[in-house]
């Protein structure tokens, strides 16, 4: 194993590291842009702040980390949707705008998403830094999960299954 040593920062990415990495940014990019237009359309101040808190201190971290990691190891970065501006969630017709319980399980969905995938990337990686990096990745988003549950439940949203009674 020529190219694997025991200086984990100079080991060579693997095809498959390099592929999920790459989709990961991808998909991240997009995520970003998304963000920006549910917080637009967010009416309830708890929403909104903790959506915003996801893309700043989640979102936007884990781009600039994995962007970094593609760009130290020589790999083109894939492209970014341009910036949503931001606009009054009065100034988005009813019709059009989401409600905030759609844009919580929308948010809830697409963390509960980025978690399996941070587990799949977390199990195919050799290098150790890109293990540790998604690990926190999960566990970053396992704790927004839990606040964005106590905020849907304070919210009343929060829409549960039928419970089995025998």
């Amino acid at each position: 194993m020529g190219a694997l040593n025991n200086k984990p920062a100079d080991e060579p990415l693997h095809s498959g590291e390099v592929y999920n990495l790459w989709s990961y940014l991808y998909s991240t990019k997009g995520t970003l842009v998304v963000m920006q237009v549910l917080i637009n359309h967010t009416g309830d101040h708890d929403l909104k702040v903790l959506l915003e808190d996801v893309l700043e201190n989640s979102f936007t971290q884990e781009e600039q980390q994995v962007e970094a990691l593609l760009k130290d190891s020589g790999i083109r970065l894939p492209p970014a949707p341009p910036d949503r501006p931001n606009v009054e969630v009065q100034d988005i017709p009813a019709g059009a705008r989401f409600n905030d319980s759609e844009i919580a399980v929308l948010v809830q969905k697409e963390l509960m998403a980025g978690r399996m995938l941070c587990s799949y990337i977390t199990g195919i990686a050799i290098k150790e830094d890109v293990r540790s990096m998604f690990s926190e990745f999960n566990t970053q988003k396992e704790e927004y999960e839990l606040k964005l549950l106590k905020v849907t439940k304070e919210k009343g949203w929060l829409v549960s299954p039928p419970i089995n009674i025998k």
